[in-house]
């Protein structure tokens, strides 16, 4: 009889600890597992937004003079950038922009969060009224004077991590 007790009652202590064991581990496999398909969806939005520069200019002649091609009494920076990826980017005014002298670039503010100072930056989209797979994008960047000739560095990256850089030469 002593035997039977003891049985049961290891039966039932194991039973409990399993119990313990599970809700203890379960909520831990469960959070794991919503991260890792979080991180999945991520890399997924990131693998199908894609872009490329694919070319830049400056308001500069051949001679090195500035010539105010657009008319709007600033220096501009004009750089295309191509949506090659297969979803919409937006909102674009959350893209980062850096440009400036190779090695010695900086963080160019949006327009709106510029507050009247230079330089600053604004977009159109040349062949759409989004920034959808294969549209173009058009950014200027805009200076209150002329660049010097020399070599710029520029670097767009989205909100979603893509990005694309390249080197300028004015």
């Amino acid at each position: 009889m002593d035997k039977i007790v003891t049985t049961a009652l290891l039966i039932v202590i194991s039973m409990v600890l399993a119990m313990v064991l599970f809700n203890a581990a379960y909520p831990a496999i469960v959070s794991g597992g919503d991260a890792i398909t979080s991180m999945s969806h991520r890399q997924a939005d990131q693998l199908k937004s894609q872009i490329a520069i694919i070319e830049e200019a400056g308001e500069l002649d051949s001679s090195g003079n500035w010539v105010d091609s657009n008319g709007n009494g600033q220096f501009d920076v004009f750089v295309w950038v191509k949506n090659i990826g297969a979803t919409s980017i937006a909102p674009i005014e959350s893209t980062d922009v850096f440009f400036g002298m190779e090695g010695n670039y900086a963080r160019i503010p949006f327009q709106t969060y510029a507050g009247n100072g230079y330089p600053y930056w604004s977009w159109t989209v040349e062949n759409g009224s989004t920034w959808g797979p294969t549209a173009t994008l058009k950014i200027d960047i805009h200076y209150n004077a002329a660049l010097s000739p020399g070599r710029y560095y520029t670097k767009i990256t989205t909100l979603t991590g893509a990005s694309d850089e390249n080197f300028l030469g004015m």
